[in-house]
């Protein structure tokens, strides 16, 4: 078989999952499609035998084309061609293929595309397709760490828009203020009692070095930390979702994010990074 056959033959194989990205990324299967082209002629450019991960480096100039129409679009204010369009699936197993139809629907397109590109991109690699932030950090022209806060925005912004029905934001700011109280008085009965089962903390890098661990889960172990803390902690919303904050000579010098779903808190972020916090859209509510 001749090499451009075999180079051609490896494309083939990888391109559903390029597809699956691409659409996920641009909400439009007709853009997708001429992602996944423009990463095949970049290819053809290419020495392949520098290669490396092949998978690994057609989804780099796949995310890094994504991203470049996500900035003309926003640039030119544009909409995707196609957004009604049936997903396609990352591979060929009908079971594989039900699953990813279903959690990539048009609802969430429709919430990804309140995102920023670098967002969308951060989000849609790494929680949908497992792209680590040190190969992220590349496309985005950012560190790992920055990755990392790009995908946890979006991540926040999702979780909003998809909370359960019952966690409107009165009844989640109310679940809130119930979490702080029982914190300051190192109630552990009480925060059980608020937070979900398999509920998970997560802390970006400059947290951690406050003494946040990077990433914790189970009501009992985030209890823990939690229990007696929260003294100075300031109610708020951020992007729409429940939060906290700790202010230090009227700046915020950390901010707690809260994702309550059927009356319990599932998921709680932790940012100290001050030029994330200086992106955070900030209400502060009455104590």
């Amino acid at each position: 078989m001749a090499n451009d056959d075999l180079l051609a033959e490896r494309f083939e194989h990888v391109r559903p999952r390029l597809r699956a990205v691409a659409y996920r990324m641009l909400g439009s299967l007709t853009e997708a499609d001429d992602a996944v082209q423009e990463a095949w002629l970049r290819l053809q450019r290419s020495d392949d035998r520098e290669i490396g991960n092949l998978a690994a480096w057609l989804t780099t100039v796949v995310g890094r084309v994504c991203l470049d129409m996500l900035r003309s679009r926003t640039q030119r204010r544009e909409e995707p061609l196609d957004l009604d369009a049936e997903p396609p699936a990352a591979g060929a197993d009908p079971e594989q293929e039900a699953m990813l139809a279903d959690s990539v629907g048009l609802a969430l397109l429709v919430v990804l595309d309140t995102l920023t590109p670098t967002e969308r991109l951060a989000f849609v690699l790494h929680d949908l397709f497992a792209v680590s932030f040190d190969e992220i950090a590349v496309m985005v022209g950012r560190s790992p760490a920055a990755s990392r806060q790009l995908a946890s925005r979006a991540r926040r912004r999702i979780q909003a828009a998809h909370a359960a029905p019952d966690a409107d934001a009165t009844r989640g700011r109310a679940i809130v203020d119930a979490f702080l109280t029982a914190s300051r008085g190192g109630d552990m009965a009480g925060l059980l009692e608020l937070l979900d089962p398999d509920v998970v903390l997560r802390a970006d890098v400059a947290a951690t070095r406050l003494g946040s661990a990077g990433e914790t889960c189970g009501a009992e172990v985030v209890a823990r930390f939690f229990a007696g803390r929260a003294r100075a902690a300031v109610p708020a919303l951020i992007d729409g979702v429940p939060a906290a904050v700790v202010l230090r000579e009227d700046r915020i010098f950390i901010a707690l994010t809260f994702i309550v779903t059927a009356g319990r808190i599932a998921a709680i972020e932790s940012i100290a990074d001050p030029d994330d916090l200086a992106a955070l859209d900030v209400t502060y509510l009455p104590r």
